[in-house]
């Protein structure tokens, strides 16, 4: 029965054209997450609350999320859809812009952090997940190739601002020396950055 939810729950996003977790993807932090066994998640971007309803379910829901979603409409599908899946107590939604709810978030205090919101703002993600992760916490970020464009020489007005802080946030994941960060060619790309903090 929850698998036809969660099909459906899928479905219905892809139909309406909301990006979500590709399955390679997933496949790869699901790998993550039961080597890591998390006690606690941070997502930035909840969409329809696919993905975080994926990573408590491979987390045999022992696992808290905080995941947080800038539209208002979009946040309340997927609160409906978290609570269709049962998983209400563990998933929590915070509603507003994620830019202005991670500072007000507490240090140390996440073992997964998963990044997929607005490209131009990673190097800000980036930046506040290593202040709110646990010491040793893994720090994932999608559509880091962004369609292939970050690595090539993709100079075009339009998407030129979200393509740039993709590449900074690569520089900046892969040049920390707290962060051993690795780049796997799976969807759109993703950053795979391990914190060493003393």
């Amino acid at each position: 029965m929850k698998e036809e939810i969660l099909a459906q729950i899928k479905r219905e996003s892809l139909e309406e054209h909301i990006p979500i977790i590709m399955d390679d993807t997933l496949a790869v932090i699901q790998k993550i997450l039961k080597e890591e066994k998390p006690a606690r998640i941070l997502e930035i971007g909840t969409a329809t609350g696919y993905s975080s309803i994926c990573f408590a379910r491979c987390c045999e829901n022992t696992v808290e999320i905080d995941t947080i979603e800038r539209d208002g409409e979009r946040a309340e599908v997927a609160k409906q859809n978290i609570e269709k899946m049962g998983l209400q107590e563990q998933i929590h939604i915070l509603v507003g812009d994620a830019l202005e709810i991670l500072p007000t978030l507490t240090e140390e205090s996440y073992d997964i952090i998963f990044i997929d919101a607005a490209k131009g703002k990673y190097p800000f993600f980036l930046e506040q997940s290593i202040r709110l992760a646990k010491k040793k916490a893994v720090i994932l970020a999608d559509n880091i190739l962004y369609k292939g464009y970050v690595l090539g020489d993709y100079h075009k007005h339009k998407q030129r601002t979200a393509v740039n802080h993709l590449r900074e946030y690569i520089k900046e994941s892969t040049e920390n020396p707290n962060l051993q960060t690795k780049i796997l060619d799976v969807g759109d790309g993703l950053a795979i950055s391990q914190l060493q903090k003393e």
